[in-house]
């Protein structure tokens, strides 16, 4: 090899680090998480290779992930906006209520299935209001409603649910809770569809640039423009929509409604986002990660349970995964402050 070879190999070299490089630091969030998908599924592949060989496994993650990842994928725009929403789980409930009261009335599971979208919209929207015009901070906010939804919901049914075998055979049960070719729950598509919805809102729209902007510094975003009030109701309204349709999924799963419908979700939903790389400190995050996240969340009380331990350490892996992301993303932006 000569020596004109060897300074035409160099720039090309360089070229190529330069663009890997590039690609980490824009897609670093995305590469990492699906590497941590990887490693934890190879995990309980080696502790449980007969379970995790078997489809009914990924059927039955199909199943149930989208319950919380449908609520994830919103959740990861709040939290880019610097704020935190812990309503969600009594909204679930709320927009069922709604649901019940006009089925019970109307017996129209149309005209119901709306009722309950729109509670669930209402109850996202007075979070914002509360957070963005009275000014009281959104972790003290939605802590609040979050009692007084599940109150309005206890007041009204008195406690009891209600079945919902009428809605069998109806296109919004097929819709939700049917089998893609006897095989694939209805709810994975939907969870598909919400998450490429979101991503485009968040990429490729000027409201997903107006939400980065406001997480990541409010009065620049001020400065340019953006209306940073109106932006953060949104954010909220649409929690409070997806949070209402994800318990209108979980109970046409069941064929029941349960007045206790969402208590148990507030823990892995949060993982899910935070495990997925948003920051909660506002401004950083990906829905991409978040879906990803969702699923390895998803397999971590089956891993357990497959593993032979008791169900008991679910919460334990998923509070350490919620403190250990939230950890190192505060290290992270020190670092990064000082540097």
């Amino acid at each position: 090899m000569n020596s004109n070879s060897v300074k035409a190999e160099l720039p090309s070299r360089t070229t190529l680090w330069s663009a890997v490089t590039r690609l980490l630091r824009r897609y670093g969030l995305q590469i990492g998480i699906v590497f941590v998908g990887i490693f934890v599924w190879l995990l309980f592949l080696i502790g449980s290779p007969r379970t995790f060989l078997s489809f009914p496994i990924y059927s039955s993650f199909m199943s149930t992930t989208p319950f919380f990842a449908l609520m994830a994928l919103p959740l990861t725009l709040v939290i880019i906006a610097a704020e935190i929403d812990l309503s969600f789980p009594s909204i679930m409930a709320f927009g069922m209520t709604a649901f019940a009261l006009v089925l019970t009335r109307t017996g129209n599971v149309a005209l119901a299935f709306v009722a309950c979208l729109l509670a669930g919209l209402f109850a996202g929207w007075l979070n914002g209001i509360i957070v963005v015009r009275v000014g009281i901070p959104s972790l003290v906010a939605t802590l609040g409603t979050q009692f007084f939804w599940r109150g309005v919901v206890l007041v009204v049914t008195a406690g009891n649910g209600i079945g919902l075998t009428s809605t069998i055979g109806t296109v919004f049960h097929e819709g939700v809770a049917g089998r893609i070719g006897g095989l694939v729950p209805a709810q994975m598509i939907w969870t598909v569809a919400a998450a490429v919805v979101l991503w485009f809102v968040l990429n490729r729209h000027r409201f997903g640039a107006h939400v980065y902007l406001v997480g990541d510094n409010v009065e620049s975003a001020r400065l340019m423009g953006v209306n940073v009030e109106r932006t953060k109701i949104t954010v909220f309204a649409l929690m409070g929509l997806f949070a209402a349709f994800a318990g209108f999924v979980v109970s046409e799963e069941v064929l029941y409604f349960w007045p206790t419908l969402g208590e148990g979700y507030l823990l892995n939903t949060l993982a899910s986002v935070f495990l997925g790389g948003t920051s909660v400190f506002g401004g950083t995050g990906t829905i991409f990660g978040t879906f990803v996240a969702s699923f390895i969340i998803g397999a971590i009380n089956a891993g357990i349970v497959a593993a032979g331990l008791t169900g008991f350490w679910t919460n334990v892996i998923y509070g350490l995964i919620v403190v250990v992301s939230v950890s190192l993303q505060a290290v992270l932006s020190r670092k990064l402050a000082h540097s």
